[in-house]
């Protein structure tokens, strides 16, 4: 609709405003995924800070309290947003969700399956540059795993930062089948960078 044109011309606070009245963070799901794919057609593109306040707005809430697989709708919308404004998304939603505490099975799940199937290459290295800045736990093997099946080329010195992230918490994982599979995926899939 004509009338989304004015989520470019918003203030951040005015777009905050404007999310709240119309419940954005609360709206059923299969209207999320109309909402979504109307930001899609949105000529032009938002700024990259409208982008990343409708992504906390949209998603942020939905994400963090799932205690179960995400509905296709949610997962839809999801998908549809980052397809396009990945790096807003990422520097909003993955982060939270990485440094939520506790296992946030669900939450991992679906970043893995984000990371795996909608990122683009440059948000992908993003994610793993998030990761990589936080304490590595079990809870992040599998997002650091679903970068590396991604198999994209790394920058030199975002994987000198993984390979010496992985040499400095290995102690801590001797007994780990993840921490295992990993080391691996870096030695296989990097070889010729990895000394």
């Amino acid at each position: 609709p004509a009338e989304l044109s004015i989520l470019n011309d918003c203030s951040p606070s005015q777009l905050e405003g404007l999310c709240s009245f119309l419940q954005l963070s609360t709206c059923p799901e299969p209207s999320l995924v109309r909402f979504c794919s109307w930001l899609l057609a949105l000529s032009p593109d938002l700024s990259y800070t409208s982008a990343a306040l409708l992504a906390q707005q949209l998603f942020l809430r939905r994400v963090l309290s799932l205690t179960q697989p995400p509905s296709r709708h949610l997962m839809a919308a999801l998908s549809s947003f980052c397809s396009k404004y990945s790096q807003p998304f990422c520097r909003v939603l993955v982060a939270a969700v990485l440094q939520e505490p506790g296992e946030g099975a669900e939450q991992t799940k679906l970043m893995c399956e984000l990371v795996e199937e909608c990122l683009e290459p440059q948000a992908v290295q993003l994610v793993l540059s998030q990761v990589l800045e936080l304490p590595l736990s079990e809870k992040l093997l599998p997002v650091l795993q679903a970068v590396l099946n991604r198999q994209e080329v790394l920058p030199p010195e975002l994987l000198d930062l993984l390979v010496l992230t992985l040499c400095q918490h290995a102690p801590a994982f001797t007994t780990s089948l993840s921490f295992a599979k990993l080391v691996t995926a870096v030695l296989t899939g990097y070889q010729s960078q990895v000394s």
